[in-house]
């Protein structure tokens, strides 16, 4: 384990586990959802985060100094739909497109990636894990608190992290999904619910509201009927943000 691991998880205050670097990312997805049925009953809410330098980093000289977890909690709103309606909104005139250019936005796709397992802490050399990877057990009442312990955004095209935690409750309300997955540039959540009988387009659009690149670097097409395609059977839900 590095030593940043060790400091930085202590600096959580909670119980955790280190799945250490090189290592196969089969037992902390397993560890995660046994966490997260245990966290029911012991009140408390798990969350995996990467620890690879940048991510150090970050934790150690901007959230440290520049967040405070009671405010970030404090600000969830529920207006998490109408920030993703205004987002969608401002990315549409942004590119320019009239009804029939986002009609061809859209598409007609009938097939898309599904996604099952978490990969976000995964190497793209070999699958094994990329950093130190924390497992940590917060304790929250909501899913959504964690991005008051995980400020993630604020960069970029990314929601800022009073945008995020509206967001994560809203998803959390319409489809169970559960921010689950951290690193400095990625988040996953988990949706066991899967769209929970939601419209699997309007989902795709909240998503590409959420992170462009979902749909922009994500997809074979770059239609949003691709996305929404392999929505429909997914049960975990990847972002990356440039």
């Amino acid at each position: 384990m590095e030593e940043s691991t060790r400091r930085i998880a202590e600096h959580f205050q909670c119980r955790y586990t280190v799945f250490e670097k090189g290592t196969a990312p089969e037992p902390v997805e397993k560890a995660y959802r046994q966490a997260l049925e245990a966290g029911r009953s012991g009140g408390f809410y798990p969350a995996v985060f990467l620890l690879d330098e940048y991510a150090v980093e970050w934790l150690e000289e901007v959230v440290s100094q520049d967040y405070d977890r009671d405010q970030i909690i404090a600000s969830c709103g529920d207006n998490g739909k109408e920030i993703l309606e205004e987002r969608y909104q401002e990315y549409m005139e942004d590119l320019e497109l009239d009804e029939e250019g986002q009609s061809d936005f859209i598409g007609n796709e009938t097939e898309g990636e599904e996604l099952h397992h978490f990969i976000g802490y995964c190497s793209f050399s070999d699958r094994n894990l990329e950093a130190d990877v924390l497992l940590l057990e917060l304790p929250v009442r909501h899913p959504w608190e964690i991005i008051g312990y995980l400020p993630m955004g604020g960069w970029n095209e990314c929601p800022a992290p009073e945008e995020m935690i509206s967001i994560c409750k809203y998803w959390y309300e319409k489809y169970n999904a559960i921010p689950a997955v951290f690193t400095h540039d990625v988040m996953e959540f988990y949706a066991p619910a899967g769209l929970n009988g939601a419209d699997s387009l309007e989902a795709a659009r909240e998503h590409y509201a959420f992170c462009v690149d979902r749909v922009d670097q994500g997809t074979q097409t770059y239609k949003l009927s691709e996305l929404a395609a392999g929505l429909e059977n997914s049960d975990v839900w990847y972002f990356w943000w440039d």
